[in-house]
């Protein structure tokens, strides 16, 4: 049976943990010159509606590191651009590839795309949720800290897609997440309402950055103005203002945390020049672990099919 990953809640707790498991081993193999070719043979499509250079290049990457041939398309590449439903383009792709990679706007899209292919389907972002940046994120995190255990993360900025997957990933791991957003710009109340439940309020929301950041282990933040919000950049920049990472807020989280961001950072705004630019922000070997979680979990779905 085909498996998708269009959300962090399409995996169980243990087959996160496989799954990091599975990408830190590929990532000393792909070191060592002996990582496997398990997708000899296999095609994936990349169907990004949405600019990219992390997401687009590590996914390629993966691809031909395990021995297989990544296929880029755009929307103007395709039908999509005429209007094809999607159901028909995943049906049609499904007999010609054997995986779909999707970066788009709207999740109902990868949805749709999920209902009718075939073959697995993984959401490469879209505005709702941004799995593999999670999953490469607690990769991160893990290498750094040693362990996942007694793990506290705070998260300081927009209530985005991103915010939206660390919260998936602590109702799967149990962790501790506090969130830090203005006013206004908190993640639906919804999902925020079922973590708290769920996790027994080790899932917390508040508007005041340094109560997030007290004690943490993981300061992370993203862009202010996600793709399609260019219009609200000007507001924004006054509203997220005091959310900005800086010397200040790290020094009220724990004395080893580190400080993540997804990529791309204006340095000066979401995160000050001076943090990221420090040894207590891997961002760059973060963004590395892009290409091995997505190894591991290409390998999975369609390579070796063992986690």
């Amino acid at each position: 049976m085909k498996r998708d990953l269009l959300s962090v809640l399409d995996l169980s707790a243990e087959e996160i943990l496989r799954l990091i498991d599975k990408a830190g081993k590929m990532k000393a193999e792909l070191a060592a010159g002996a990582l496997p070719r398990t997708l000899d043979g296999k095609i994936v499509g990349l169907i990004f509606l949405k600019p990219s250079t992390r997401t687009r290049i590590s996914f390629e990457t993966a691809v031909f590191r395990l021995g297989g041939h990544p296929i880029f398309m755009t929307g103007q590449d395709t039908q999509i651009s005429r209007h094809e439903p999607l159901s028909d383009t995943a049906r049609v792709l499904a007999r010609y590839i054997d995986a779909i990679v999707v970066r788009t706007f709207a999740h109902s899209d990868v949805e749709e795309l999920a209902k009718y292919a075939s073959v697995p389907v993984v959401n490469a972002l879209t505005d709702h949720s941004h799995p593999c940046q999670i999953l490469a994120d607690l990769l991160t995190i893990r290498e750094k800290r040693g362990s996942l255990e007694d793990l506290t993360v705070a998260w300081v900025g927009d209530g985005n897609n991103v915010a939206n997957s660390w919260i998936y990933a602590a109702l799967r791991l149990g962790f501790s997440l506090n969130l830090a957003c203005p006013p206004g710009y908190e993640p639906e109340s919804s999902l925020v309402d079922r973590a708290v439940r769920e996790t027994n309020g080790k899932v917390r929301l508040t508007n005041d950055p340094g109560e997030a950041a007290s004690g943490a282990d993981v300061l992370y933040t993203d862009v202010w103005a996600s793709m399609g919000q260019e219009e609200e950049a000007r507001a924004r920049k006054e509203v997220f203002a005091p959310y900005q990472i800086d010397s200040r807020l790290l020094s009220c989280a724990a004395p080893d945390a580190i400080v993540l961001h997804c990529l791309p950072a204006h340095r000066g705004e979401e995160i000050s020049a001076e943090v990221i630019e420090s040894p207590r922000a891997p961002v760059f070997d973060q963004a590395e672990n892009r290409l091995h979680l997505q190894m591991a979990l290409l390998d999975w779905l369609i390579g070796s099919q063992q986690l």
